[in-house]
């Protein structure tokens, strides 16, 4: 006599099929699932973490020194001071602060320059400083008019770039050296460019 079959029993074939579909649905979830969450989380701004591990100001929109009014080249990374005006006091403090942060990038010295960006020439006795105590400082003219409507921020700016040309971090020139000393290094560990 044939066993009787119950409602519940489902054949062979039809279970292994249904057990092909879950693990496939569960392949795809592991696979697709984080970068649907990643994506998630920066287009709609959620789950995003405060915390940083930089402290001066990220410059992501892509800008380039170019963008800024700023025409120059170099394939290193730069420690970059920029005003519109002329270099006063707080433009000569980053100047300064820029070449203490290069020497003080020990072994990674090479891989960095120090720079300034100004409208305006420098005269007088900053001038002779300069040619006397910074021989490896850069020079470039600055198109004051590009600046101000591109950078809102008054006064002398401190800017790491990328040996791409590309803004990277800014800081104002209250900055403390050690943190932009830190920024720089960070940067440089993680760079395989410059």
């Amino acid at each position: 006599m044939a066993a009787a079959t119950s409602p519940l029993d489902v054949p062979e074939g039809r279970k292994s099929r249904t057990r092909g579909r879950l693990q496939l649905i569960l392949i795809l979830l592991v696979t697709l699932g984080p970068m649907i969450l990643a994506t998630s989380m920066y287009k709609l701004n959620f789950w995003v973490p405060e915390g940083r591990s930089y402290h001066g100001v990220m410059i992501g929109n892509g800008q380039s020194r170019a963008d800024i009014g700023i025409q120059a080249q170099d394939e290193r990374w730069q420690l970059l001071v920029s005003t519109p005006d002329a270099c006063t006091e707080d433009c000569q403090q980053l100047v300064y602060l820029a070449r203490q942060i290069q020497v003080g990038l020990g072994r990674d010295a090479s891989r960095a320059s120090h720079a300034l960006a100004i409208a305006t020439p420098v005269i007088g006795d900053y001038q002779a400083l300069l040619e006397r105590e910074y021989p490896q400082l850069q020079r470039y003219p600055l198109d004051a008019d590009r600046y101000r409507t591109k950078v809102v921020e008054p006064g002398a700016q401190l800017w790491i770039v990328d040996p791409h040309g590309n803004l990277v971090l800014r800081y104002d020139a209250k900055v403390k050296g050690k943190h932009v000393l830190d920024d720089l290094r960070h940067l440089l560990k993680l760079s395989n460019i410059g």
